[in-house]
């Protein structure tokens, strides 16, 4: 740099927790990206990658949007500072999006399903949340035959190249 000031690089984002059958149980109509409300020593555990976010969801309780069943390992050096690791945690939403979900929400089965959870550029820990429809037995039977076609279509694509 001309000035003498070196810029830092941007930092990716970094996925902590993924919750696969999201997509294979739900159609993920929207997605909204949020904070969490957590402590320190929750933040240094996720750090480490010790997560569960597969059997989660999110409510929508008093105009406040809580995240449930999301497993936080205790951080390892946290002693008596840990939290318990299976408590409700506030999502950082802006008013306008919370009363949208909720309106969307009263919609008999739709769902807030957590989708990813990761830390974005600025390293702040961020969940990413879907609005979701259930599918039913036979949506989920239809996706599967579109994979195995699409696995198949490129398996003998693959063997043509050759």
């Amino acid at each position: 740099m001309a000035d003498g000031f070196a810029r830092k690089p941007r930092r990716e984002k970094k996925l902590i927790a993924k919750n696969r059958s999201a997509h294979h149980e739900y159609f993920i109509d929207e997605t909204f990206e949020c904070g969490l409300e957590l402590a320190g020593t929750e933040v240094r555990s996720l750090r480490e990658r010790a997560c569960q976010i597969t059997d989660s969801f999110a409510l929508i309780r008093n105009g406040e949007c809580w995240l449930h069943n999301v497993h936080i390992h205790p951080y390892s050096n946290g002693s008596i500072f840990n939290r318990d690791p299976d408590r409700r945690r506030k999502l950082l939403l802006h008013r306008k999006q919370i009363d949208y979900l909720d309106g969307k929400l009263r919609v008999r089965g739709v769902a807030l399903v957590p989708l990813e959870l990761y830390f974005n550029e600025d390293g702040r820990v961020k969940l990413l949340l879907g609005l979701g429809r259930g599918k039913k037995l036979y949506d989920k039977r239809e996706d599967m035959a579109k994979r195995d076609m699409q696995r198949e279509i490129d398996r003998a694509l693959k063997q043509r190249s050759r």
